[in-house]
This record gives structure tokens, sequence and C-alpha cells, in this order.
């Protein structure tokens, strides 16, 4: 039987599947990780397994999720399949007793996430929403900053997450059927901000245009809070937007800089000064989400205390809302 001590040592064995860009990321960071290994990925076909696995050092490559989740072996695995997999692929797992990290969103509404929550509890297994931005150093001290009022009370956010990419109608990123438009995919990040600061809002407002096949290429948002508190935020598949996360509270400002939603520094503007926090990143940054789970994996708890089923539940819960404004159907 295994000790306390043996377990807070003990190796945790990865599975992947979905091997497109993000899987790239994500397993590049794995490798940096004590106590990670990365021992089996799987795709749809063999040769695209195969190389993954070899650039990667993953000992087994399967031409199927369902052969990876046969794998006695695995401790848990990152699902990083399109959007409209994810609650298939995460009920797989989960009835297979392997732990799951399942890339943002958790799935396409809040129906197929109570599933995968229902499901998880029911196997007395560790699931968890892969929203990578939570665990960053660089945004959890951004809501130390709120969370204390260090500034004074927040008053509004603006956040942006917007890159132009010519129109694929074969492309994922465009593919309403997978869940593809900016909303879902880029859109959440934002969204997340609000969220993770000021909480659920009172009243939403959103417009966006479209794509000829339906998806949605851009979206502007405003929550709308207690006391004329409001978040205006924005998504964009058409447009390079700066991708910062601005919250203004009363005696200064907290800024994200581009690309707030991975490693990114933080600007304060206070007093007169402006500071400008680096955080001296040296990966890509998904290893933080990635220690977290291992840890509560380790620890034999089946939900994080950062990322928890109420926060995703929320979460998604806003997205079903935002798309129910834009009248946008899947």
């Amino acid at each position: 039987m295994e000790t306390q001590k043996q377990s807070q040592h003990k190796t945790i064995n990865w599975g992947i599947i979905g091997l497109g860009s993000i899987a790239h990321k994500f397993a590049k960071d794995l490798l940096t990780i004590e106590g990670a290994n990365l021992l089996a990925v799987a795709s749809r076909t063999q040769e695209k397994a195969n190389v993954f696995a070899s650039q990667y050092n993953a000992t087994r490559a399967y031409s199927s999720y369902e052969a990876l989740a046969h794998d006695e072996n695995i401790d848990a695995v990152y699902i990083a399949t399109p959007h409209a997999l994810h609650k298939e692929n995460t009920l797989l797992f989960l009835e297979h007793g392997i732990a799951v990290l399942c890339e943002k969103p958790f799935a396409m509404n809040s129906e197929e996430v109570n599933e995968m929550i229902l499901k998880a509890r029911e196997k007395n297994v560790l699931l968890m929403e892969a929203l990578w931005t939570y665990f960053l150093p660089h945004y959890q001290h951004v809501l130390d900053l709120v969370k204390n009022e260090t500034y004074g009370k927040l008053l509004n956010i603006e956040a942006d997450f917007g890159f132009y990419r010519a129109f694929d109608n074969n492309a994922r990123l465009f593919n309403k059927n997978l869940g593809g438009g900016s909303l879902l995919d880029i859109g959440i990040y934002p969204i997340f901000v609000a969220l993770s600061t000021l909480g659920i809002p009172d009243k939403i407002e959103a417009d966006a245009t479209f794509f000829g096949n339906g998806a949605d290429s851009t979206c502007q948002i405003k929550f709308h809070y207690q006391n004329n508190i409001m978040a205006s935020l924005k998504s964009s598949l058409i447009e390079d937007t700066p991708t910062q996360a601005t919250f203004h509270c009363k005696n200064g400002i907290i800024k994200i800089n581009t690309m707030f939603h991975q490693p990114s520094t933080v600007t304060i503007i206070a007093d007169g000064k402006e500071e400008t926090i680096d955080f001296g990143y040296n990966t890509i940054g998904y290893n933080y989400e990635v220690i977290h789970f291992n840890q509560l994996l380790r620890d034999g708890k089946t939900e994080s205390d950062i990322m928890t089923f109420e926060f995703s539940r929320n979460l998604i819960k806003l997205l079903d809302k935002v798309r129910n404004e834009i009248d946008l159907e899947y």
C-alpha cells in the first residue's frame, strides 16, 4: 500500500489527446516539470501520434482515444481536442478512472459541463478545466491587488482579445460545428477576467458580427454590476487588438500588458508614477496549471480549489447568456 510520503513524490504519468498546436505547447512545458512524465499520446492517425510521441519522448502512441483510455498506467489526461468533443472525450476518460484536465472552454454549454461534473463526482475522479491564465503568477498577483483593494475599490474593467486570421471554412477556428468563432475560442478570456474579479454581472449586453457560415467574427460585451461598475469586453478574429486587461481602481490603474492571458508583465499607474513588473517567466506558462493539478492528484483531491466546479459552471453560464444575447446557436 502506498504511503502518504510516497504519494507526495509520485510521478504522474500523463496522456495527451488532440495533438494540435496547444498540445505541443503543453507537452513542451510538461517536460520541464519534476514528477511529471508524458507516457502516451493519441491521435486519430497513427502517423501523427508517432511523430508527436517522438518529439516529446512519449513511450506510447495510440491511433485512438479509446486505446489511451484503456492504458492502465495513465494517471491523468490532457484533452486538447476541438470544443465540441470535450464532453464526449472527458466522459470517456472519467469512465476509466483517469483524471482529466480539459482545455477551455470546458464544453459547449452548461448542460454538457454539468454532465461532466456529475460523472466526475460519480466516479470520484479529479476533473478540472484547463484555463491556464488563472494559475499564472502575474494573474494571481493582480487578483491579490484587486481583492485586497491595494489601489482602492475596483470601478471598471476593460479586456480584449483579438487577432486577424484569413477566413478558412475548413479550419477549426472558424468551424461553427466545432465551437469555432471568437466567443468560445478567445472571448472566454475577457469574460474570465470579469468573472474572476467582479463576479457574476446583474445585466449583460452583447453585440456580434458574423462570418458567412454563422460563426461569430467579433463580439462586444458589457457586464453591468451594482454601483455603476462595468466590464467592457471584446473578442475578434478579424483585427489585431491590444489584448490587454485594464483594471481601473479608485486610486490607480492596474494593467496586464499585451497577451494578458499568457505570461506577461503588469503595469501599475498610481500616485503619478508608473511601474512595470516583470515576472521572469522562462516557460510558455502551461506548467503552472499542471503543477497545481499534479498536487491535487497526489493529495487525493477530486476538485481544484482555484478552478472550482462552481467557477467553471458560472463561466459557461455567462458564455451561454452572451450567446443568447447575440443569437448564436451551435
